[in-house]
């Protein structure tokens, strides 16, 4: 076996040479001979059965027939001009034509031979019609019985096309490469799993993904790269985890001391949920262990997730260290500076602000008491992991929205102390399980899912535009018993390309509408500066202006009680998730709390079932199901957590079976041998070992 032989630039296959590898690189990243095995067909074409003509139907995908060419001739002149053939079985018949490269067609064509023809079928005027079929005799003598296979197809695109590399042009040059080292594909499950889980071989899953010979072949050579490629994700996650487990102590927060104690039964205004009571006690255990806490709290907007995190930095500070919370934007590292300086007493616990916006007199105050140990809790935005922001004894940090963040911003508070403070990463995103299990695998998960007593469901309503009239009518209402309404629109200016209500639009006919003295507006946007938003915004707060017309900046971060309307314009716009994050504005308060969807007739299928969603549930672990299903895995972690989710084959909303069995597997490998010791695991310590010293994970590298 020569895994050297994949390294190989792809300029040196037979067909690809210099400009086509250029091209290759620049459109679809094919660099290496290993690049191009694992760039699998999206479709195949079924070329294992024939029709007859009579059952040849347009909403048929390509299909073959076996015809006996009865005429052709060719009609019209210069651009008009086209060769038209009929040909026949003993069903019916059928009008084949050629638009381009008639000549060499007409050329070819043999009057009562018997060809097997390859397209795809229309009917005009009644009559069965392919357009440029594929053409091929039949010879029953020579047993020339067609291409009885499915096809490849590849992904291409015009520049790959003007090189030659259509589907088919692909569908030579990957023919070339397995003719080169189909051999060479090394192994790289135990030899148990792949009987265990009746897997192909590497080879065999390889030389059957691209040129399957029947469905079967195909399911299975697809079944095996799924289990491969999930399996290799979780090995990587879970090991890590491991090592974690082994290689970072982790603080010990022993006492359960005053502050906690006196938060708990004097300042918490509220009784804690159940499942808050549940995730307090989990992360007591994680803490106790002496092995560094990584957990994340996932719960719907509004669940308490920010008052289970203070309780835990209550408990870091009962223990001696101090704690910090790291959030995404100044908006949101703001708010909750707010949320936890209304719950704790002024002198209770030392509580700073850093963001970008902070002067550099208060900079060098928060340094001075955080290096001193003065200040307990420090909240701000990747602020806090510059090089001068220097902790006395950081125990804790908390991550809100982490999925913002990249790896080495988070890797960087992990520096922030000679023993790791404990991790508690929280989200307001629900997260379907199979994703979660493949983005935060080396995480422990907690749901908070159960919202405080006394809170109401948000009702929800889809409204059309024709409808306008009745949804301000209900403004007018709300805001005269005292309420407050969000206005959030899609864009900030009037694109040409997309017929959107932009908010500068919005804020004219709002203030036609809801004129002066009896109604103000507060209007926040992303290119508002931070002093300018951070006015308009504790305006709203204050209860100084009752509307509050806002582009998707407030998607997180703004709390207020009172405000219980959230209107999203274009509606059908939106993402699932983004729509359930904005509702979740609303209904902070005791009173009822509205939702209304405004959107045009003009409606997709995906945009329909969206606010049929919205408006069916409150549920944000269905509404993550739902969107998963439509949108598939996407970019949910965000740019930087993106090359996780860069699946080749695998598909997270129909693989789950898959991806469990993956991972129940590595569970088990690790109980039994974390340290890979077993003959039968030396494939997976060769995969570590070249993690470790640096070598890209690619399975066949």
């Amino acid at each position: 076996m020569n895994d050297q032989i994949f390294k190989t630039p792809i300029e040196y296959l037979k067909g690809v040479g210099p400009q086509r590898a250029e091209v290759l690189k620049k459109e679809v990243s094919i660099f290496t001979y290993g690049d191009l095995m694992h760039y699998y067909p999206f479709r195949y074409i079924d070329r294992t059965q024939f029709y007859k003509i009579k059952d040849a139907n347009p909403d048929l995908p390509y299909i073959q027939i076996l015809v006996r060419l009865k005429s052709f001739e060719v009609i019209g002149e210069k651009r008009a001009k086209r060769l038209i053939a009929s040909a026949l079985d003993d069903t019916g018949e059928i009008e084949l034509i050629w638009f381009q490269g008639i000549n060499w067609v007409q050329k070819n064509l043999k009057l009562n031979q018997v060809y097997i023809i390859f397209g795809k079928v229309t009917y005009f005027n009644g009559k069965a019609q392919m357009a440029h079929p594929e053409m091929e005799l039949f010879n029953k003598a020579t047993k020339n019985n067609g291409n009885l296979t499915l096809q490849p197809v590849y992904s291409s695109t015009e520049k790959l096309k003007q090189h030659g590399l259509d589907s088919k042009g692909l569908q030579r040059v990957i023919a070339n490469l397995l003719d080169v080292c189909l051999n060479d594909v090394s192994e790289v499950l135990p030899s148990y799993l792949i009987h265990q889980y009746k897997l192909n071989t590497g080879a065999v899953a390889i030389q059957n993904i691209h040129f399957p010979t029947d469905n079967l072949s195909l399911k299975k050579a697809q079944n095996t790269l799924k289990f491969e490629e999930l399996f290799f994700i979780q090995f990587k996650m879970l090991r890590s985890k491991l090592l974690r487990t082994r290689k970072f102590k982790g603080n010990l927060f022993e006492n359960v001391g005053d502050k906690f104690n006196y938060f708990y039964q004097n300042l918490l205004p509220f009784q804690l949920t159940n499942a808050q009571k549940r995730v307090i006690k989990e992360i007591r255990l994680d803490t106790q262990k002496g092995i560094q806490m990584n957990r994340l709290v996932q719960g719907d907007v509004g669940s308490g997730k920010t008052v289970v995190a203070l309780m835990t930095m209550l408990l870091a500070i009962d223990n001696g260290f101090q704690a910090c919370l790291m959030a995404p934007t100044e908006i949101l590292a703001t708010q909750h500076y707010h949320s936890i300086k209304a719950l704790l007493l002024d002198d209770f616990v030392s509580v700073k602000l850093l963001t970008g916006s902070t002067k550099k007199k208060e900079r060098r105050i928060i340094a001075e008491e955080l290096e001193s140990g003065k200040l307990s809790i420090l909240i701000g935005t990747h602020a806090l992991i510059e090089d001068p922001v220097v902790f006395k004894n950081l125990g804790l940090a908390v991550i809100d929205e982490q999925h913002r963040f990249g790896v080495e911003q988070r890797a960087k508070l992990w520096k922030k102390n000679v023993i790791p403070p404990h991790i508690l990463v929280m989200t307001a995103t629900p997260i379907p399980r199979t994703l979660a299990m493949t983005l935060y695998g080396d995480l422990d998960v907690s749901v908070i899912d159960e919202l405080p007593a006394g809170r109401k469901p948000i009702e929800t309503l889809h409204m059309y535009e024709n409808q306008r009239l009745r949804m301000f009518g209900f403004m007018k209402q709300e805001i005269a018993k005292g309420r407050q309404v969000y206005v959030v629109y899609p864009l900030i200016q009037e694109s040409a390309k997309l017929d959107l209500k932009n908010l500068m639009d919005g804020v004219e006919v709002m203030s036609r509408e809801f004129p002066l003295p009896d109604y103000r507006i507060s209007i926040v946007h992303g290119q508002l500066n931070a002093a300018d938003k951070e006015f308009e915004m504790q305006r709203f707060v204050k209860g100084e202006t009752q509307i509050m017309v806002a582009t998707t900046v407030i998607e997180v971060g703004v709390n207020v009680p009172n405000a219980s309307v959230m209107i999203i314009e274009n509606a059908e716009r939106f993402g699932l998730s983004q729509l359930h994050q904005l509702r979740g504005r609303v209904g902070r308060g005791a009173e009822q709390s509205y939702c209304i969807l405004m959107s045009s007739h003009k409606l997709s299928k995906e945009g329909k079932i969206r606010l049929e969603t919205m408006v069916k549930t409150n549920d944000g672990f269905e509404i993550a199901e739902i969107d998963l299903q439509l949108r598939g895995p996407g970019n949910i972690e965000g740019k930087q957590q993106s090359g996780i989710m860069d699946l080749k084959i695998a598909d997270l909303t129909h693989d789950q079976k898959i991806l469990q069995e993956a991972r129940k597997s590595i569970v088990k490998i690790f109980e039994e041998d974390p340290e890979l010791q077993q003959p039968e695991h030396a494939i997976l310590k060769t995969f570590v070992t070249k993690a470790e010293n640096g070598i890209a994970l690619n399975k066949i590298s």
